[in-house]
């Protein structure tokens, strides 16, 4: 699989958030956005990704998957954290 295979699954499964997709083979870093993960735990948060990649996961398409989520703002601070 490449990023952009995993990109498009991910955008046609799960609604509201954009996602940034780094890795090759079938280990992919997961750097998810949106508002789907306000109010939700940490777990929560990583296992709606999952869920969105269980068929793959499953298959062995996808093997090992490092994933990180944000609300919008805290993308907004981690990224002004980045440039500061």
């Amino acid at each position: 699989m490449q990023p952009s295979d995993v990109k498009a699954l991910l955008e046609a499964r799960v609604s509201g958030c954009e996602f940034h997709i780094q890795g090759e083979g079938c280990n992919f870093q997961v750097v998810a956005v949106g508002e789907a993960f306000e109010g939700l735990s940490p777990v929560k948060r990583q296992q709606l990704i999952y869920s969105a990649l269980s068929e793959e996961i499953a298959s062995g398409a996808l093997h090992a998957v490092s994933i990180k989520t944000y609300t919008p703002a805290q993308w907004q601070n981690a990224t002004e954290d980045t440039r500061a």
